[in-house]
């Protein structure tokens, strides 16, 4: 990020600061997740606030099918997933933006997915799309993501970002299709990663994802 964006994050620490809205947990309520991605899409419209609810409540669902996560706490991270986006039109560096924006404002959690939503793969190689962001941003995310356990609420945010878009949810394979016609590539890994995680969850949850998400 610039100075500017910094400038942005550090106003919007204080007015968070000064409300005395902050959570013992590392993320948001869904009160205050709901302000923030409205916020940022006053800076920076687009249909990618839409696909950040779709994501949410792709989420919500998987969750509450699962039995043992928190259905909040997932559909938190879903609004949040790409929160750096308020920062204008970034490739790589919505990633960053994003996490640093959420720990910034003390959400480390959210920053968490931030960071991980992009990498199923665990490797900032598997990237579709421009390394926009300065080579010391680079090492430091690549240095944080490496120490970073997946968990399933990595995972759950991963996939649900895989189907869901601004128009709602679609098959997963069109999905990546369609980025793989935009940017002429889809890398191979990353395909095959994205259907495990849909059999990982169908298996958690016993049923069709698509069935499960068919309301959303």
């Amino acid at each position: 990020m610039n100075k500017n964006v910094y400038s942005t994050i550090e106003m919007s620490v204080g007015r968070g600061a000064q409300t005395g809205v902050k959570m013992k947990q590392g993320y948001p309520s869904i009160e205050e997740a709901e302000k923030i991605l409205q916020e940022a899409e006053n800076c920076n419209p687009g249909p990618w606030g839409a696909h950040s609810r779709c994501v949410a409540k792709c989420a919500e669902k998987i969750a509450a099918a699962c039995g043992d996560m928190d259905v909040e706490k997932a559909y938190v991270l879903g609004l949040m997933h790409d929160i750096g986006r308020k920062f204008g039109v970034r490739h790589l560096g919505h990633v960053y933006d994003g996490w640093k924006y959420m720990e910034w404002m003390g959400y480390p959690e959210a920053g968490r997915i931030c960071l991980t939503h992009s990498f199923p793969c665990r490797s900032v190689e598997e990237y579709i799309g421009k390394f926009d962001i300065l080579p010391e941003q680079e090492t430091e995310l690549r240095k944080t993501l490496d120490g970073v356990e997946y968990d399933d609420y990595d995972r759950l945010i991963q996939l649900c970002d895989a189907v869901g878009t601004a128009d709602g949810v679609v098959a997963m394979e069109d999905r990546m299709q369609d980025v793989r016609s935009r940017y002429g590539n889809y890398p191979e890994e990353m395909w095959n990663q994205n259907l495990a995680l849909r059999e990982y969850f169908e298996r958690r949850t016993g049923v069709d994802l698509y069935s499960l998400l068919s309301e959303v």
